[in-house]
C-alpha cells in the first residue's frame, strides 16, 4: 500500500461510518432526542458555536497544563525507575497499583482539596496521563543492551553519560509512543472533572446539554473533544517521524 492510500485510509472509513450513521438515523426515523443524525450533530455545531468554542478553548489549556505536568513528573519517575534496579523494583509496584484506581474518584476529594474549577481538572488529567510515559522511558532504559553499556563503561562513560548520550536518545521512541496515548487520556480526565467539579469546559457543556435533552449539543461536545484529541496525536506523530526516523524501518513509517 503507497503513502496516499495510507493517508486516505483513515479519511474514508470516518466518511463511510458518518455516511452510514445518517442512512441508518434517516430511514429508521431515529430521533435526536434518542441519537441525533451526523447532520443534526453539525446543525448544532454551527448554531452553538461560540458556546462551544469558549468551552472547547477551557477544556484544551486545562488538558494541556494537566499534560505538561505529566510529561515533567513520567519522565523524571521513568528515568528513575529505568536507571536504578532497585528504583525499579521499589517504584514500579507501587506506580502500577496507584494507577489501578478509578481516577474518577479522586475528583471528589480534589474538590476539597482545591474547590471547584481549574484545580481538579488540571491534576486529574495529570493523574491518568503520567503512568503511560513513565512506563515507556522506564522500559527504554531498562531494556539497555548490556553490552552496550559494558563497551561504554569501558571506554571511561560515566553513568550519567550513558544515561543522556544513549540512554535518553534510545528511549524517545517510547517516548512519543507514551505521548500519543497519554495525551487522549489526559483529555478523559480534564472532561469528566470537567463533568463533576466544573461550571466551564466540555465536561461541564455535555452534563448542561444533556439535562436539558439537547442530545445534538452534547454528540457536538464529544465530536470536539475527539477532534481536539486526535489533532494532537497527528502533532505528536509528525514530530516522531521528523525526529525518530532512524528507529523506523525505511526511515519513516
Amino acid at each position: 500500500m503507497n503513502k496516499t492510500a495510507q493517508r486516505l485510509a483513515p479519511v474514508a472509513l470516518l466518511a463511510a461510518v458518518i455516511a452510514l450513521w445518517e442512512i441508518l438515523c434517516r430511514a429508521l426515523n431515529v430521533s435526536e432526542f434518542i441519537f441525533p443524525s451526523p447532520s443534526q450533530i453539525l446543525q448544532a455545531t454551527i448554531d452553538y458555536a461560540p458556546v462551544i468554542a469558549g468551552h472547547a478553548w477551557r477544556t484544551y489549556w486545562v488538558t494541556m497544563a494537566g499534560f505538561g505536568i505529566s510529561i515533567v513528573v513520567g519522565v523524571a519517575l521513568g528515568a528513575l525507575i529505568g536507571s536504578s534496579r532497585v528504583a525499579y523494583a521499589a517504584v514500579y509496584p507501587l506506580m502500577t497499583s496507584f494507577n489501578a484506581l478509578p481516577k474518577a474518584a479522586f475528583v471528589p476529594v480534589l474538590v476539597v482539596w482545591f474547590g471547584i474549577g481549574v484545580g481538579p481538572a488540571v491534576l486529574t488529567a495529570f493523574l491518568i496521563s503520567f503512568f503511560p510515559i513513565m512506563v515507556n522511558i522506564a522500559t527504554g532504559l531498562a531494556t539497555l543492551e548490556p553490552e552496550l553499556e559494558d563497551v561504554l563503561r569501558v571506554l571511561g562513560a560515566r553513568r550519567l553519560d550513558v544515561l543522556l548520550k544513549i540512554g535518553l536518545p534510545r528511549s524517545l521512541p517510547y517516548f512519543y509512543a507514551s505521548l500519543k496515548v497519554a495525551i487522549t487520556l489526559a483529555f478523559v480526565g480534564s472532561t469528566v472533572s470537567e463533568m463533576n467539579a466544573a461550571n466551564e469546559g466540555i465536561g461541564y457543556l455535555l452534563v448542561s446539554a444533556g439535562s436539558a435533552m439537547k442530545m445534538p449539543l452534547a454528540f457536538s461536545g464529544l465530536m470536539v473533544i475527539g477532534v481536539m484529541a486526535m489533532a494532537m496525536y497527528e502533532l505528536f506523530a509528525l514530530v516522531e517521524r521528523r525526529t525518530t526516523a532512524w528507529a523506523h524501518r525505511g526511515g519513516q513509517r
